[in-house]
Formats: C-alpha cells, sequence, structure tokens
C-alpha cells in the first residue's frame, strides 16, 4: 500500500484526494451493499468524494470521523433519504444484493423495507406500542391475518428485547416509553418488515449508559441476522460492536480495515491522530 502520512488535521479537501487509493481493503467478500465511487452535492457543496466501502453480511460496520465529516451523508445514501433533502445530489454506484439502488426503475418504499434505518434520537409515532411496530408490515402488506401481525410484532418486539417489558401493554402509546425503550421500539419497528440492513445514526448518543450497553447487546445480537451500519462518535462503542471501522474526515474515507487493526494499528496518521484525541 502506498501510505501518505498527513499530520495537519485541517486539510484542504483537494489534499485529501491522494487517500482515494490508500483506504485499506474496501472490498468484502460477502458484501450485501458495496459503494462505488459516491460522492454527494448539496448544490455546489460536494459532501462525499469518491466513497469505496462494502459492507459485509451479518457484520458491523462502524463509521467514526469528526462532526460533519460525512458518517451519516454517507448512511443516508444507502437507503436514498437523501432523496427527501433539496438540492442533494448523489452520484456513484451503490449497490444492494448487486441491485443498483438507484436505478431510475427501482421502488424506493421496498428499498427502505429492505434498508432500515434507527435515528439518533427515538421516533417512535404517536400510536400504540403494537401500532408502531405493525405499521410496516400493514403497509407493506405482509401479513396474511389478524394472527399472522400479531405474531410478526411478537416477534420483532422479542428480538429488539422488548417484549417482556411491554407484552402485558401492548396499546399503551409507544411515546410513553423510557428513552431506551423507545430506541428499542423503533428497532423493533425497523425490523417488523424483515430488512436485510439496518442503519444505525448515533443511536444511543441520547440515552444513558444502561440503556447503551442495553442496545449495544442488541446490536451485537441482530449482527447475526442483519447487514448493520453504525455511526458513532463514541471509539469505545465502535470498538465494542463493530467488526470493520471506517474512519471519515472531510468528506473522504481515510481508511477501513478490522476494527481491532484500525484500533491498534492504523495505517494512516489521520486515522491514527483521531483515535488517540489529538483533534476531533
Amino acid at each position: 500500500m502506498n501510505e501518505k502520512k498527513v499530520t495537519n488535521p485541517a486539510l484542504e479537501v483537494s489534499d485529501m484526494q491522494a487517500y482515494q487509493d490508500v483506504a485499506g481493503e474496501v472490498a468484502v467478500e460477502d458484501a450485501r451493499v458495496s459503494c462505488r465511487d459516491v460522492r454527494v452535492y448539496y448544490g455546489d457543496k460536494q459532501a462525499l468524494f469518491g466513497i469505496n466501502l462494502d459492507l459485509g453480511s451479518n457484520a458491523v460496520t462502524a463509521l467514526i470521523g469528526p462532526s460533519g465529516c460525512g458518517k451519516s451523508t454517507f448512511l443516508r445514501c444507502i437507503n436514498r433519504m437523501n432523496d427527501t433533502i433539496p438540492n442533494c445530489r448523489v452520484e456513484g454506484n451503490i449497490r444492494l444484493d448487486n441491485q443498483d439502488i438507484n436505478d431510475p426503475n427501482s421502488d424506493v418504499v421496498e428499498l427502505r423495507a429492505r434498508v432500515g434505518m434507527v435515528f439518533q434520537k427515538p421516533n417512535p409515532f404517536p400510536k400504540s406500542i403494537y401500532d408502531n411496530v405493525a405499521y410496516g408490515p400493514r403497509i407493506h402488506a405482509l401479513a396474511e391475518s389478524k394472527d399472522h401481525l400479531d405474531s410478526i410484532v411478537e416477534t420483532a418486539l422479542k428480538k429488539a428485547g422488548l417484549w417482556k417489558e411491554v407484552a402485558d401493554r401492548l396499546n399503551s402509546p409507544g411515546t410513553g416509553l423510557s428513552g431506551g425503550q423507545q430506541q428499542r421500539l423503533c428497532i423493533a419497528r425497523a425490523i417488523s418488515v424483515q430488512p436485510e440492513v439496518i442503519l444505525m445514526d448515533e443511536p444511543c448518543s441520547a440515552l444513558d449508559p444502561i440503556a447503551t450497553a442495553r442496545i449495544e447487546e442488541l446490536i451485537d445480537e441482530l449482527s447475526e441476522n442483519f447487514t448493520i451500519a453504525i455511526v458513532t462518535h463514541s471509539m469505545q462503542q465502535a470498538a465494542r460492536v463493530s467488526q470493520r471501522t471506517a474512519y471519515f474526515h472531510l468528506g473522504n474515507l481515510i481508511e477501513v480495515g478490522d476494527t481491532e487493526q484500525i484500533f491498534t494499528n492504523p495505517q494512516q496518521q489521520l486515522t491514527e491522530d483521531y483515535i488517540t484525541g489529538r483533534f476531533g
């Protein structure tokens, strides 16, 4: 690998282009999501510069980097949430199970069923706990009967580690749960439509340490069945929950690799500087 050591974190974007060829082993053999040369523009401002990154099946990939470096922007590309932002333009190739998600003929509603998303702040619908989880299966016509829908809701709540806490109050408002319970409810809502990929944008930033630990345990359990990408500002969380870590800086992917390698032996000086707290 051609290593270019750079010590100044306040680099101009033009200086970052050298990292396009030295980001690490971006390709994953069992990739569920494959991204190549992904560029994002907000009007005339470019936010992402040629991102190449794969998300492996049944694995957790952590996206780390300073605020404003493009982590969440990249995450939103994978389920086309950027489509909802005025003047936002996405270029490049993003494939889910080798299908181009930006193909004009692709169904965005179907894509967002296959790629679920959990946001930074828990956002349960102003409905009952049951109706929060049943919402997706209803609109996608996944349930053949009321009994089938009941089973889907129960299974999703169990996978989200919430069933035992809410089984006797499914008709209570989802907004009446604690913050950590609300976030697990949102995870149950996301997995109720049987997605292939789950995107998590700082899912624990609004939670206390106990709720955070429960979500992290849940992420580990879910990774047995789902491909997961998580944006986090916590180095400790990235180290705990992920198998691969990608470091972003000023809209560029600086380095990606096995989490243990990234945290113990980063190949790029910028990565090392961020992980060791020299900036960020």
